[in-house]
C-alpha cells in the first residue's frame, strides 16, 4: 500500500512553466510512477510514466518535448515539469503507482493521489 500526495499546482500563464512533486508515504522504487490530468468534463488522460530505477520513460503526444518526469526515490518522490505551458494544459494532476512495467491507461495503476490544480491564463 502506498498514499500519494501531490503539491506545486498553480496559477500561471501561457509559455510558463511549473514543477509538480508527488510524494508517497512508502517506498516508491518498486513502483512504475505516472502522472494523467482530468480536465473539466473530460476523460482522465495519462501525460507521462517512469519506471522504477529511472531509465525508461514515455510521455503523452501532447506533451512530448515540453514536460519532462523525473524521480528520486531517496526521497519517495517523483516530479513532473512543466514548460511551455498553454490553456490546454488546464486540469487537475494525478500522480499513480503500479507494480511491474509502464503503462499508459487509468484502469493499469493501483494507487492514486487527490490531485493539484493547474490552471493556465490566456
Amino acid at each position: 500500500q502506498v498514499q500519494l500526495v501531490e503539491s506545486g499546482g498553480g496559477l500561471v500563464q501561457t509559455g510558463g512553466s511549473l514543477r509538480l512533486s508527488c510524494a508517497a508515504s512508502g517506498r516508491t522504487s518498486v513502483y512504475v510512477m505516472g502522472w494523467f490530468r482530468q480536465a473539466p468534463g473530460k476523460e482522465r488522460e495519462f501525460v507521462a510514466a517512469i519506471s522504477q530505477n529511472g531509465g525508461n520513460t514515455y510521455y503523452a503526444d501532447s506533451v512530448k518535448g515540453r514536460f519532462v518526469i523525473s524521480r528520486d526515490n531517496a526521497k519517495n518522490t517523483v516530479y513532473l515539469q512543466m514548460n511551455s505551458l498553454n490553456p490546454e494544459d488546464t486540469a487537475v494532476y494525478h500522480c499513480a503507482a503500479r507494480p511491474g512495467l509502464l503503462a499508459t491507461t487509468r484502469a493499469e495503476y493501483n494507487y492514486w493521489g487527490q490531485g493539484t490544480q493547474v490552471t493556465v491564463s490566456s
